[in-house]
This record gives C-alpha cells, structure tokens and sequence, in this order.
C-alpha cells in the first residue's frame, strides 16, 4: 500500500467528530503522525485509542478551546515538543448556529462566532507558521461553500467563511516566499454529527436531510471519508496549488434552483 503522507506531521483542529475526524482517520490511513485537539475529552481520548490499534500512522489527542488563544500556542508547543516539526496544519475547529435573522442576532453573538471560526485559524495558522516555513509545508483551511454562494438566516456564519477563503489567497501570497503552500476546502453539504443536530430542530427531520441530499447534483450528501480525501490530495499531492479554494460540494453550486423569496 503507498502512504501519501508516511510520516509527516499534521495538526488538525476540531478533530473529534465531522469533517475534522474524516480528516484525522484519512492522514493515519497514509501514514501521518496526527495530533488533533477538541474540547470534549472523551470523544477525542476513544478516536486516539481506535485510530491508533488500526495505524499505519498514529495520532495525539490533546484537548483545546479554539476559542483560547493561549490553548491554541499550547497546542502548536506541544505539538513541536512531541515530534519536533510540523508539515501540515489542517484549521477545521468551528460551529454552525442555528438559523436566525439578522434582526434577531445580537452582536456578541457575532464576535463569539467570529472568534471561534476566523480568529482561531489565524492564530493556529500565526503560531505554526514559524515550523511550516522550516518543512515547505501547508495549511488548509476548512471554509464552506455558503462563505461563496450565501445562505439564508446565517449572516454571521457565511461571513466567517467567507473570510476564510479571502484570508487563505492573502496568506498564501504572503508565505509564497516561504514555499509554504496555503489551501481552502470548502464543502456543501456533508453528514456530520451538526447536520443532524440542526435538521433535529426543524418540524420535520427526516424532510430537512432530504431537501440537503437534493441540493447537490449528484443527490447525495457528502461524506467525511470524502473531506479527508480531499484533504490528503491538497497535503501530498497538490504540491502546485496555493491559494485555491477546492469546492467539495457534489455540484451544489451549479444550476438554478426555486431562488425566490418574494411574496406571490
């Protein structure tokens, strides 16, 4: 079998369940040493016990609020103090709220939001830079295709996203000179532990994981093995890439779909 990454050191944020966690368990199957960071303990102590019986690579549980700054210097310190560099840093940790009108989101909501989401991949991204630029390494930011095409009652939230593709092409053009690659992945819908969580708060379930599937042109949601493929290919394989913004989104994007929401 030929690992991609046999090896190389990657973080991953917010590793534990969802997208993060199809990340981690891709990197270990090619070969990766991974520490990855959560705030629940439990989660993150079991996925470090069972990636780890099943190899090739290995992965690190360390627990972190990314809404810390000093939890986020501690997870990059502990990370060089393990395995002494680091070759990809993967910033996935954030939140979806649930949907609500701008008329009915306070401002510290927003900053809460803005801080977990953005502030904590640029401080990820600042504190690790100094090993990346030592390896020509990369980093990828998980961003989402709402942060492109928009979405209903979650202002706040295709802000931040949107901010992280703009951030991702401004700092690779920073750290080109670095040879230190700088990448964007952004999916539509993808099953995770949230989705669930939010089509749990509609009427109808059942009906909300329905109209999700039906948005993509391939009719199905994606999957979190898929986001760590993705992953995987922008770390090992897509060594001329810098600043892209990978859309991960089964064709959600593409034709027009029933837009109007103008009053008959």
């Amino acid at each position: 079998m030929s690992l991609r990454y046999q090896n190389k050191v990657v973080v991953v944020t917010g590793g534990s369940k969802g997208i993060g966690r199809g990340i981690v368990k891709a990197f270990v199957e090619n070969g990766a040493i991974v520490v990855f960071c959560a705030r629940g303990v439990a989660a993150g102590e079991a996925q470090e016990a069972e990636l780890n019986t099943q190899g090739p690579g290995s992965c690190k549980f360390v627990r972190c609020d990314m809404s810390k700054e000093e939890e986020i210097k501690r997870l990059i310190t502990v990370t060089v103090e393990l395995y002494g560099h680091i070759d990809c840093l993967v910033n996935n940790a954030g939140w979806h709220p649930p949907h609500k009108s701008t008329d009915e989101t306070t401002a510290e909501e927003f900053r809460n939001l803005l801080n977990l989401n953005l502030i904590s991949y640029f401080l990820a991204s600042k504190f690790a830079l100094p090993y990346l630029r030592q390896r020509q390494g990369n980093i990828i930011n998980i961003s989402s295709l709402v942060g492109t095409i928009g979405q209903k009652d979650a202002a706040p939230y295709v802000a931040t996203k949107g901010a992280i593709i703009s951030m991702t092409k401004a700092m690779a053009v920073d750290e080109s000179g670095h040879h230190v690659r700088v990448n964007c992945i952004s999916p539509g819908n993808v099953m995770t532990p949230l989705w669930e969580e939010l089509a749990a708060q509609t009427v109808d379930a059942t009906a909300t994981i329905r109209t999700g599937e039906n948005a993509q042109l391939m009719g199905r949601m994606g999957t979190e093995a898929e986001c760590g493929l993705a992953a995987v290919f922008l770390a090992a394989d897509a060594t001329f890439c810098t600043g892209i913004d990978l859309h991960l989104s089964g064709g959600a994007e593409l034709n027009y779909g029933f837009k109007s929401q103008i009053p008959s």
